[in-house]
C-alpha cells in the first residue's frame, strides 16, 4: 500500500510517501511544495493544487492522508492554512478518492504513544520507524511522514471523507 502524507500551509506544503507491506514501513519519497509569498493566494492555491495532482499521477497512492488543522492564537494564518488545505482535500478527492484526516493528537499518540509528544520526539520516531540515518528536513516534510505512518499504523482509526 502506498499512503502520500500531507502537512499542509500556504507558503509550504510538506509531503511524504511511504509504502507499507507484510514486511513493515519504507520511505519512497518526500519533500515540499513551496509557494513565493509575493504571489497572490489564488495563483499559490493553485499551485499547490497543481503539486497535489502531479504527486498523485506520479506515485498513485491508495490512500492520501491529510492532517487536520490547530490553531493557536493567529487566525489570519490559520484561515489562509485552511483555503490551502481546503485545494488539498479537493485535489486529493478527485484524483484518488481514497482520503483520511487525522489530529496532531493522534498523530503523535500513534507514533509516541503519547498525545504530548513534542517534535524533537515525532522526528526521532520518523526516523527510527523509517530506518533512516538523519531526520528528514524540512520540518514539513517529517510532519507529513509522520502523518503517513500514522495512517499505516492507525487506518482503522482514521476518519475517512472520501
Amino acid at each position: 500500500m502506498i499512503i502520500l502524507g500531507i502537512d499542509p500551509g500556504l507558503a509550504t506544503v510538506g509531503y511524504g510517501i511511504i509504502e507499507k507491506t507484510s514486511k513493515g514501513i519504507k520511505m519512497v519519497d518526500y519533500g515540499t511544495i513551496t509557494t513565493p509569498p509575493t504571489e497572490d493566494t489564488p495563483v499559490r492555491l493553485a499551485q499547490i493544487a497543481d503539486g497535489v495532482t502531479k504527486l498523485i499521477a506520479q506515485y498513485k497512492p491508495d490512500a492520501v492522508v491529510v492532517e487536520e488543522l490547530f490553531f493557536n492564537t493567529n487566525i489570519t494564518t490559520g484561515i489562509k492554512v485552511a483555503e490551502a488545505r481546503g485545494v488539498i482535500l479537493y485535489r486529493a478527492a478527485l484524483e484518488c478518492g481514497s482520503l483520511f484526516e487525522y489530529t496532531p493528537l493522534q498523530v503523535k499518540s500513534a507514533l509516541t504513544g503519547n498525545g504530548r509528544a513534542d517534535k524533537k520526539q515525532i522526528q526521532f520516531m520518523v526516523r527510527a520507524t523509517l530506518g533512516l540515518t538523519e531526520i528528514p528536513k524540512p520540518d514539513d516534510a517529517a510532519d507529513a511522514l509522520a502523518i503517513a505512518i500514522c495512517h499505516a499504523n492507525t487506518s482503522e482509526y482514521g476518519q475517512r471523507r472520501a
